[in-house]
Protein backbone atom coordinates (compact mmCIF):
# COMPACT_ATOMS: atom_id res chain seq x y z
CA UNK A 1 0.00 0.00 0.00
CA UNK A 2 1.14 3.63 -0.98
CA UNK A 3 -0.16 6.88 0.76
CA UNK A 4 0.96 10.14 -1.06
CA UNK A 5 0.61 13.18 0.57
CA UNK A 6 0.12 16.88 -1.51
CA UNK A 7 1.07 20.10 -0.27
CA UNK A 8 0.34 22.90 -2.27
CA UNK A 9 2.34 26.39 -1.15
CA UNK A 10 2.36 29.57 -2.78
CA UNK A 11 4.92 32.05 -0.61
CA UNK A 12 4.38 30.26 2.28
CA UNK A 13 7.71 30.81 4.00
CA UNK A 14 6.11 31.48 7.41
CA UNK A 15 4.51 27.86 7.69
CA UNK A 16 6.04 25.24 4.95
CA UNK A 17 8.52 23.75 7.29
CA UNK A 18 6.04 23.29 10.37
CA UNK A 19 3.92 21.35 7.56
CA UNK A 20 6.77 19.37 5.93
CA UNK A 21 7.70 18.31 9.42
CA UNK A 22 4.90 16.92 10.20
CA UNK A 23 4.33 14.73 7.26
CA UNK A 24 7.97 13.68 7.47
CA UNK A 25 7.45 12.19 10.99
CA UNK A 26 4.17 10.37 10.51
CA UNK A 27 5.15 6.42 11.55
CA UNK A 28 4.61 4.39 8.18
CA UNK A 29 4.47 0.86 9.28
CA UNK A 30 3.06 -1.35 6.37
CA UNK A 31 3.15 1.57 3.59
CA UNK A 32 4.95 3.15 1.93
CA UNK A 33 4.81 7.13 2.38
CA UNK A 34 5.39 9.75 -0.96
CA UNK A 35 5.15 13.46 -0.11
CA UNK A 36 4.43 16.17 -3.03
CA UNK A 37 4.94 19.40 -2.64
CA UNK A 38 3.46 21.57 -5.53
CA UNK A 39 4.83 25.14 -5.08
CA UNK A 40 3.40 27.74 -7.40
CA UNK A 41 6.91 29.36 -8.40
CA UNK A 42 7.47 31.10 -4.85
CA UNK A 43 9.59 34.51 -4.90
CA UNK A 44 9.98 34.68 -0.94
CA UNK A 45 11.70 32.01 0.84
CA UNK A 46 9.65 28.95 0.40
CA UNK A 47 12.04 27.11 -1.70
CA UNK A 48 14.88 27.56 0.17
CA UNK A 49 13.14 26.49 3.12
CA UNK A 50 12.45 23.20 0.92
CA UNK A 51 15.96 22.64 -0.18
CA UNK A 52 17.35 20.46 2.96
CA UNK A 53 14.33 18.15 2.16
CA UNK A 54 14.59 18.03 -1.35
CA UNK A 55 15.83 13.65 -0.78
CA UNK A 56 12.51 13.38 1.19
CA UNK A 57 10.15 15.23 -0.91
CA UNK A 58 9.03 15.19 -4.62
CA UNK A 59 8.94 18.97 -5.47
CA UNK A 60 7.25 20.79 -8.62
CA UNK A 61 7.79 24.61 -8.37
CA UNK A 62 5.98 26.22 -11.49
CA UNK A 63 3.33 28.63 -12.17
CA UNK A 64 -0.14 27.47 -11.99
CA UNK A 65 -3.51 29.00 -12.22
CA UNK A 66 -4.63 28.76 -8.37
CA UNK A 67 -5.17 26.07 -5.87
CA UNK A 68 -6.91 23.48 -7.31
CA UNK A 69 -5.16 23.28 -10.41
CA UNK A 70 -2.19 22.93 -8.34
CA UNK A 71 -4.27 20.12 -6.44
CA UNK A 72 -4.85 18.69 -9.78
CA UNK A 73 -1.17 18.85 -10.99
CA UNK A 74 -0.22 16.77 -7.54
CA UNK A 75 -2.84 14.36 -8.35
CA UNK A 76 -1.69 13.69 -11.77
CA UNK A 77 1.97 13.31 -10.46
CA UNK A 78 1.07 11.39 -7.05
CA UNK A 79 1.85 7.12 -7.66
CA UNK A 80 -0.01 6.65 -4.57
CA UNK A 81 -3.11 3.93 -4.33
CA UNK A 82 -4.40 6.95 -1.60
CA UNK A 83 -4.07 10.18 -1.94
CA UNK A 84 -4.46 12.84 0.85
CA UNK A 85 -4.15 16.69 0.47
CA UNK A 86 -2.57 18.78 3.68
CA UNK A 87 -1.74 22.71 2.52
CA UNK A 88 0.98 24.52 3.52
CA UNK A 89 -0.38 26.19 6.76
CA UNK A 90 -2.16 22.86 7.96
CA UNK A 91 -0.33 20.09 9.94
CA UNK A 92 -1.33 16.37 11.17
CA UNK A 93 -2.17 16.47 14.74
CA UNK A 94 0.11 13.45 15.69
CA UNK A 95 2.78 11.62 14.55
CA UNK A 96 -0.05 8.36 13.85
CA UNK A 97 -2.51 10.00 11.82
CA UNK A 98 -1.32 8.39 8.54
CA UNK A 99 -0.97 5.23 10.44
CA UNK A 100 -4.56 4.96 11.48
CA UNK A 101 -6.17 6.55 7.83
CA UNK A 102 -4.60 3.29 5.90
CA UNK A 103 -5.21 1.38 8.74
CA UNK A 104 -8.54 2.01 8.41
CA UNK A 105 -8.16 1.71 4.73
CA UNK A 106 -7.24 -1.73 5.01
CA UNK A 107 -9.08 -3.36 7.10
CA UNK A 108 -12.62 -1.41 5.64
CA UNK A 109 -11.85 -1.52 1.96
CA UNK A 110 -13.11 1.70 1.70
CA UNK A 111 -13.13 3.81 -1.01
CA UNK A 112 -12.32 7.49 1.16
CA UNK A 113 -11.33 7.89 4.87
CA UNK A 114 -11.94 11.46 6.43
CA UNK A 115 -12.11 12.48 10.68
CA UNK A 116 -12.02 15.34 12.34
CA UNK A 117 -10.45 19.02 12.11
CA UNK A 118 -9.34 21.87 14.59
CA UNK A 119 -8.80 25.22 13.86
CA UNK A 120 -5.75 26.96 15.82
CA UNK A 121 -4.00 30.21 16.37
CA UNK A 122 -1.95 31.35 13.14
CA UNK A 123 0.89 32.56 15.34
CA UNK A 124 0.35 29.35 18.15
CA UNK A 125 -0.52 26.23 16.24
CA UNK A 126 -0.89 24.47 20.19
CA UNK A 127 -4.07 27.39 20.77
CA UNK A 128 -7.56 25.50 19.42
CA UNK A 129 -10.00 28.14 18.69
CA UNK A 130 -12.82 26.06 17.08
CA UNK A 131 -13.36 22.15 16.82
CA UNK A 132 -14.91 20.50 13.31
CA UNK A 133 -16.19 16.91 14.40
CA UNK A 134 -17.75 15.46 11.54
CA UNK A 135 -19.81 12.45 12.75
CA UNK A 136 -20.59 9.22 11.06
CA UNK A 137 -21.37 9.25 7.45
CA UNK A 138 -25.41 9.82 6.37
CA UNK A 139 -25.77 10.30 2.05
CA UNK A 140 -28.22 12.97 3.05
CA UNK A 141 -26.54 15.01 5.46
CA UNK A 142 -25.29 16.53 2.53
CA UNK A 143 -29.31 17.69 2.04
CA UNK A 144 -28.64 19.57 5.77
CA UNK A 145 -25.18 21.59 4.63
CA UNK A 146 -22.52 18.80 6.39
CA UNK A 147 -19.34 18.12 4.18
CA UNK A 148 -16.48 16.65 5.96
CA UNK A 149 -13.25 18.85 6.25
CA UNK A 150 -11.65 18.10 2.76
CA UNK A 151 -8.09 18.26 4.20
CA UNK A 152 -9.04 15.71 6.80
CA UNK A 153 -10.07 13.28 3.07
CA UNK A 154 -8.17 10.90 2.35
CA UNK A 155 -9.60 9.08 -1.15
CA UNK A 156 -8.15 6.07 -3.42
CA UNK A 157 -6.65 7.30 -6.60
CA UNK A 158 -8.65 4.97 -8.49
CA UNK A 159 -11.98 6.94 -7.48
CA UNK A 160 -9.92 10.48 -8.87
CA UNK A 161 -9.23 8.80 -12.46
CA UNK A 162 -13.09 7.59 -12.45
CA UNK A 163 -15.24 10.16 -11.25
CA UNK A 164 -12.99 13.49 -12.11
CA UNK A 165 -10.55 16.04 -10.06
CA UNK A 166 -11.16 19.20 -8.72
CA UNK A 167 -13.05 21.73 -11.09
CA UNK A 168 -11.33 24.78 -11.84
CA UNK A 169 -14.60 26.63 -12.82
CA UNK A 170 -14.70 27.32 -9.10
CA UNK A 171 -12.36 29.90 -7.02
CA UNK A 172 -12.97 28.54 -3.66
CA UNK A 173 -15.69 25.57 -3.23
CA UNK A 174 -13.90 23.02 -5.92
CA UNK A 175 -13.81 20.95 -2.56
CA UNK A 176 -17.05 20.54 -1.48
CA UNK A 177 -17.79 20.20 -5.30
CA UNK A 178 -15.39 17.22 -5.19
CA UNK A 179 -16.68 15.84 -1.90
CA UNK A 180 -20.21 16.17 -3.26
CA UNK A 181 -19.60 14.33 -6.20
CA UNK A 182 -17.15 11.83 -5.20
CA UNK A 183 -19.83 10.98 -1.74
CA UNK A 184 -23.41 12.16 -2.84
CA UNK A 185 -23.68 11.84 -6.56
CA UNK A 186 -21.05 8.67 -6.63
CA UNK A 187 -22.34 7.37 -3.66
CA UNK A 188 -18.22 6.02 -3.24
CA UNK A 189 -17.99 4.28 0.04
CA UNK A 190 -16.18 5.91 3.30
CA UNK A 191 -15.52 5.45 6.63
CA UNK A 192 -15.22 8.40 9.50
CA UNK A 193 -12.23 8.30 11.42
CA UNK A 194 -12.61 9.44 14.86
CA UNK A 195 -10.04 12.12 16.00
CA UNK A 196 -8.72 15.39 15.06
CA UNK A 197 -6.18 14.48 12.09
CA UNK A 198 -5.73 17.80 11.22
CA UNK A 199 -4.89 21.10 12.99
CA UNK A 200 -5.86 24.19 10.47
CA UNK A 201 -4.33 27.76 10.99
CA UNK A 202 -7.21 30.36 11.14
CA UNK A 203 -7.70 32.29 7.90
CA UNK A 204 -9.88 29.98 5.20
CA UNK A 205 -10.51 32.23 1.89
CA UNK A 206 -14.17 31.55 1.89
CA UNK A 207 -14.13 33.19 5.28
CA UNK A 208 -11.96 36.02 5.18
CA UNK A 209 -14.85 38.38 4.38
CA UNK A 210 -18.90 38.80 4.26
CA UNK A 211 -18.27 39.41 0.38
CA UNK A 212 -16.21 35.98 0.34
CA UNK A 213 -18.71 34.32 2.28
CA UNK A 214 -21.33 35.33 0.12
CA UNK A 215 -18.85 34.36 -3.08
CA UNK A 216 -18.65 30.93 -1.43
CA UNK A 217 -22.42 30.59 -1.04
CA UNK A 218 -22.75 30.97 -4.97
CA UNK A 219 -20.32 28.94 -5.76
CA UNK A 220 -21.67 26.08 -3.69
CA UNK A 221 -25.93 26.48 -5.11
CA UNK A 222 -22.87 26.09 -8.74
CA UNK A 223 -21.14 22.96 -7.47
CA UNK A 224 -25.01 21.00 -6.89
CA UNK A 225 -26.00 22.71 -10.42
CA UNK A 226 -23.02 21.73 -12.35
CA UNK A 227 -23.72 17.77 -10.70
CA UNK A 228 -26.85 18.28 -12.00
CA UNK A 229 -28.76 17.79 -8.84
CA UNK A 230 -31.07 19.79 -6.92
CA UNK A 231 -30.67 21.10 -2.85
CA UNK A 232 -33.66 21.50 -0.45
CA UNK A 233 -34.16 25.14 -0.07
CA UNK A 234 -32.37 25.03 3.31
CA UNK A 235 -29.41 23.45 2.26
CA UNK A 236 -27.33 26.25 1.44
CA UNK A 237 -28.81 28.14 4.74
CA UNK A 238 -27.43 25.87 7.14
CA UNK A 239 -24.24 24.57 5.30
CA UNK A 240 -22.53 28.46 7.02
CA UNK A 241 -24.69 28.23 10.26
CA UNK A 242 -22.77 24.83 11.20
CA UNK A 243 -19.64 26.09 11.82
CA UNK A 244 -21.32 28.20 14.29
CA UNK A 245 -21.57 25.36 17.14
CA UNK A 246 -17.52 25.06 16.03
CA UNK A 247 -17.08 27.69 18.60
CA UNK A 248 -19.27 27.07 21.56
CA UNK A 249 -16.55 24.23 22.64
CA UNK A 250 -13.81 27.23 23.03
CA UNK A 251 -16.25 30.30 23.70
Amino acid sequence: MKLSIITIAFNAADTIEDTVKSVLSQRCEGFELEYLVIDGASTDATLAILAPYRESITLISEPDTGIYDAMNKGIASASGDLIGILNADDLYASDNVLQRVVDLFIHSGSESVYGDLVYVHRDDPSKVTRTWTSGAFHRKAFLHGWMPPHPTFFVRKSVYLAHGVFSLQLRSAADYELMLRFLYKAQISTEYLEGTLVRMRVGGMSNASLSNRWRANREDREAWRINGLTPMPWTLLLKPLRKVSQFWKHG
